[in-house]
């Protein structure tokens, strides 16, 4: 996978979870209470969750992220023997205060400085991604928050990856999509959005169609790829 400069990007859209912000943080939050089964926790609960976003919409019954992420975790919990009174709603409550990664803020400065439209699509609901997008103070640093329920089906449906194009009335050429998520970032590249895969969690690279324009190891990386040179 190469890593050479995209040309012509007007915009960078995001994925939310595992892009911007840390999933496992919620977990991480309850640690006083779960212990060393945090991880085990937050790994099983992340599992299913996306499991449950696909099964969902091979099977054509789509519920909201939110009702996915409960239900996930409700069976992560049962699973590991950690029903406890009070924690499913604890861990669903620190959901909504997910703490961005310590790259993000300034990579998204360096990019609105450079003229980037800026913009997140995820599978969260409207109201998800306005409290983590809140609570990790950066509101009014994007220009669009592009919800899923917006169509009524999960990533990886190529009818996600085109509410980008459409909300910045950009062509997918002038986009470069940014996930942490492999798949998601071999999908985004298979429905015509240019794309560079931020592989955080050292992951081997996926046998899905299509291949990402490039890869990199954390957001820091990115303006180099693609702000105008001066």
């Amino acid at each position: 996978m190469s890593n050479e400069r995209l040309e012509g990007i007007e915009a960078c859209v995001f994925d939310a979870y595992g892009t911007l912000f840390d999933f496992n943080s919620a977990a991480h939050a309850a640690s006083d209470e779960l212990g060393s089964d945090w991880q085990r926790l937050s790994e099983l609960w992340r599992q299913k969750q996306l499991q449950y976003t696909w099964l969902r919409g091979l099977a054509g019954r789509h519920a909201d992220f939110w009702q996915v992420t409960a239900e996930a975790l409700a069976y992560a919990l049962n699973t590991l023997g950690l029903d406890r009174p009070g924690l499913h709603a604890r861990l669903l409550d620190l959901y909504l205060h997910l703490r961005c990664y310590a790259d993000v803020p300034a990579t998204l400065q360096q990019l609105r400085a450079c003229g980037m439209k800026l913009a997140i699509l995820s599978n969260g609901t409207p109201s998800m991604l306005a409290a983590v997008v809140r609570n990790s103070s950066l509101d009014g640093v994007f220009d669009a928050v592009l919800s899923v329920e917006e169509v009524g089906v999960f990533k990886p449906h190529p009818a996600v990856y085109r509410l980008a194009p459409q909300r910045l009335q950009l062509e997918p050429a002038a986009i470069c999509f940014l996930s942490a998520n492999a798949w998601d970032a071999h999908c985004a590249k298979a429905s015509g959005l240019r794309v560079i895969w931020c592989n955080r969690f050292a992951q081997a690279a996926e046998r899905i169609p299509e291949t990402p324009d490039g890869e990199i190891g954390d957001l820091t990386e990115l303006p180099a790829l693609v702000c105008p040179q001066p």
